[in-house]
């Protein structure tokens, strides 16, 4: 399965510190490129107009002074050359958004981590500079403010103030030389663009299929992960989150092969993770062990619902609604009437006889592949459901076993518990890894194609059913036709045609 990959976006509050950082040698123990589209004026310049700009508009908080992109490199792009390789990555983004970037190509301490620090501009020099002319003498107190007279700019001895200034009449007293910032660059699906941009990049660079990547979908039904950087004071909080977002990773595999549909587990998701998680951040901050405890609770939520799910399984299959446990409920496309115009009169060509019969859909091809694969899921889901049927009764009989003289029977229930609780977690991964058999990269993706193919299945049962019935070996049209063909091949051998009277006339 093809891992996802890694774009970083992040704000910069002192870009000519950041350019220093990144593409200083004294800086960077494993520097193999740097390329820059404009020269290093421009970033000064930029950064004064940034700065100029975020004080007149009044605005709490911190100047951004430009954007930094990380972009986490395949490994096997070592052989590429890295000026050509830096060159080919940021041109390929001057030329897709039209602004000025620097970029540096890094490998990291343990040389594991090979990767682009690619800084761009949000503003552009504009075709001609824009100035302001002073019609009266103007004045700047130390902060830059304008002030009305120039005694407020004096000291006691009447002289101007140091770091004050004065501006003379005719001369220029603003010069703007940027545009406005680029609104693109704010908003929310810009990282995503940028991320899947960059992702086709790279695959069409791999020269190994293996090496593929692939991007994470923020909106669906899996949660991601979180990287642990070097030194991260929060390593072991980032860690258990990540076991919690695994967790439910696993358990959405197994609410899909039970049954509930993916728009269900989405609503689950938002009302049990990320609703919350926003209302904790609202009231505690980026506290990750209210994350932990969020993640946990919505596991809970989850497996919950896949038992209810079952149990409703099992109740109908008492009923006779449905046939066995391992069948697939999912839901039936609604089929939509499609408008079909009228169509104006044409000649008419000679058509066959009898129609060709119902060709099987594209989306065919692995059906039986795909049954086979869902039948295994089903049996995989089976036994994750005794398992932790068992696991249950173990917890129940825990709860119940109390007192000082019951501590070895309470450890060895724990420990059953506990190794039943380790086999179901390697069950669940064993759904992902099946359907990975198949080619295909997750539960997920499996039961869409799954499901739009069983759609396409009995709808194209459904026309050679229709075509049987009219032109079937057994069908009346069938043997009429035949009947009609075989007259016809009798006349021929005799030398004439027998034309039928018209109208109820003999001519």
């Amino acid at each position: 399965m093809p891992r996802n990959s890694f774009v970083q976006m992040s704000k910069l509050h002192n870009v000519r510190g950041r350019i220093y950082y990144i593409s200083s040698n004294k800086k960077q123990e494993n520097l193999y490129a740097v390329y820059e589209t404009t020269d290093r004026k421009f970033w000064t310049e930029l950064a004064k107009c940034n700065q100029a700009e975020f004080k007149k508009s009044g605005t709490e908080g911190k100047c951004i002074e430009a954007r930094e992109i990380i972009i986490a490199l395949p490994e096997s792009f070592v052989d590429y050359s890295p000026d050509g390789l830096l060159k080919y990555m940021t041109d390929k983004f001057k030329n897709r958004y039209g602004v000025d970037c620097i970029a540096a190509l890094h490998h990291n301490k343990r040389k594991t981590n090979y990767h682009i620090h690619l800084i761009f501009a949000e503003r552009n020099y504009l075709d001609e500079p824009i100035e302001k002319i002073a019609t009266r003498n103007m004045f700047y107190d130390e902060k830059g403010n304008h002030v009305r007279t120039k005694k407020e700019i004096l000291d006691e001895n009447g002289h101007i103030r140091k770091r004050c200034k004065v501006i003379k009449k005719g001369e220029v007293y603003e010069r703007q030389i940027f545009t406005i910032k680029d609104k693109r660059f704010k908003q929310e699906n810009f990282l995503d663009e940028v991320k899947e941009y960059y992702t086709d990049l790279m695959n069409g660079l791999v020269k190994d299929e293996k090496e593929k990547l692939a991007v994470f979908k923020r909106g669906d039904v899996y949660l991601a992960t979180k990287k642990i950087g070097k030194n991260n004071p929060k390593e072991q909080a980032i860690k258990n989150s990540n076991d919690m977002v695994k967790a439910w990773n696993k358990t959405v595999d197994q609410a899909l092969v039970t049954g509930i549909t993916r728009e269900e587990i989405i609503t689950v998701k938002k009302e049990q993770v990320v609703d919350k998680v926003q209302q904790s951040i609202k009231e505690r901050g980026h506290d990750r062990t209210f994350l932990f405890m969020i993640l946990f609770n919505a596991v809970e939520f989850l497996e919950k619902l896949i038992r209810e799910f079952i149990l409703k399984l099992e109740l109908r299959k008492e009923k006779k609604d449905v046939v066995v446990f391992s069948d697939h409920i999912q839901e039936q496309p609604v089929k939509k009437e499609t408008f079909v115009p009228k169509r104006v009169a044409e000649p008419k060509e000679e058509k066959p006889a009898i129609p060709p019969r119902p060709k099987a859909p594209a989306s065919l091809l692995k059906w039986n592949q795909m049954l086979e694969a869902n039948d295994r899921l089903k049996k995989q889901n089976q036994a994750i459901f005794k398992v932790e049927s068992d696991r249950n009764d173990v917890y129940m009989e825990l709860a119940k076993c109390t007192g000082i003289f019951k501590a070895g029977k309470r450890k060895k229930l724990q420990e059953e518990y506990d190794n039943l609780t380790e086999k179901v977690d390697n069950m669940k991964s064993r759904l992902k890894k099946i359907v990975q058999e198949y080619g295909y990269k997750t539960v997920d993706e499996f039961y869409r194609l799954y499901n739009n193919a069983s759609s396409d299945y009995y709808d194209y049962k459904e026309e050679v059913k229709k075509w049987e019935s009219q032109y079937g070996e057994n069908s009346l049209h069938r043997k009429l036709t035949e009947k009609q063909a075989e007259v016809k091949k009798r006349q021929e051998e005799r030398g004439y045609i027998y034309n039928p009277p018209m109208n109820g006339r003999a001519r």
